[in-house]
């Protein structure tokens, strides 16, 4: 990416999985099965997006498969971490699945979902393990599959006409992910140079910080000493804006996000620091 990155998420991951994971993983898929079986065409578009209905969804059952396998010590390659190689193996593994079929695809998202927890109650939460973004640790791997089931969640709801299944103490479960793949996605481009301490904070809960030096980003559960910046953002827009499915500065006039500090001029910069995989 051209920068060094680190980094730090404060969190103790030995044991069993982090509170209200476990059910946050199993309720999301099974608030996506439920919103595929009301679904009469899944040929349908899904907004904002190339895929069909049924190509997000058959995309999820795969996702959830592989992270199963991954949280059960498989090996699995997908793509090299960058954007378009992961844009490029979910079109490989597309091409190579042919179900659409909304009641399957249902049923394959919840089972892969069990799978990965079945994982955790077998294995326990301790080491590592390989993923697509890298190396984490396997409570880090189910805070990424609750992370990805709610963003596609979110577009299959849109599709649908539905309403979406994000709500604040799901966004909450998303930061260990978030914290472990925000310097991963940095955009060297953008963080080029860029000296800054960001304080970000979600309304009614926790948050983190991501120190910029010389482009290079640490980001940690803690927020730095004296932060450049504080952010505070309604938690649903955060995990929106971040997934790439919400802009700022729509989010920014209905007074989802505000800022103050020595350099309150540098929030608006802090989504572009990031790409979306």
């Amino acid at each position: 990416m051209g920068s060094s990155v680190e980094s730090v998420t404060g969190q103790d991951v030995r044991g069993t999985l982090p509170d209200g994971l476990a059910d946050a993983i199993r309720n999301t898929a099974e608030d996506i099965a439920a919103l595929l079986r009301g679904v009469a065409d899944t040929g349908a578009p899904v907004p904002r997006s190339e895929w069909t209905i049924g190509e997000a969804a058959a995309h999820l059952a795969q996702a959830n498969e592989l992270m199963a396998d991954i949280a059960a010590g498989s090996e699995r390659s997908h793509g090299d971490g960058t954007p378009q190689s992961l844009a490029e193996a979910n079109e490989r593994a597309l091409a190579e699945f042919a179900e659409r079929g909304a009641e399957p695809l249902a049923e394959m998202i919840v089972a892969q979902a069990e799978a990965y927890l079945t994982a955790m109650d077998q294995g326990g939460t301790d080491g590592t393990v390989h993923t697509p973004l890298g190396a984490m640790s396997r409570v880090e791997l189910g805070s990424y599959l609750l992370t990805h089931m709610l963003g596609h969640g979110y577009d299959l709801a849109r599709a649908a006409g539905r309403p979406h299944m994000i709500d604040a103490a799901r966004v909450e479960l998303t930061l260990p992910f978030m914290i472990t793949a925000m310097p991963r996605v940095t955009n060297p481009a953008a963080t080029a140079g860029l000296n800054a301490r960001y304080r970000v904070r979600m309304r009614g809960g926790t948050g983190f910080g991501a120190t910029f030096t010389d482009g290079a980003a640490v980001v940690g559960s803690d927020a730095p000493s004296r932060p450049d910046c504080t952010i505070l953002i309604e938690p649903v827009t955060f995990l929106l804006m971040a997934l790439g499915r919400c802009e700022q500065w729509g989010a920014i006039a209905r007074g989802r996000v505000l800022a103050w500090g020595r350099k309150p001029w540098l929030a608006p910069r802090f989504p572009t620091l990031f790409t979306a995989p």
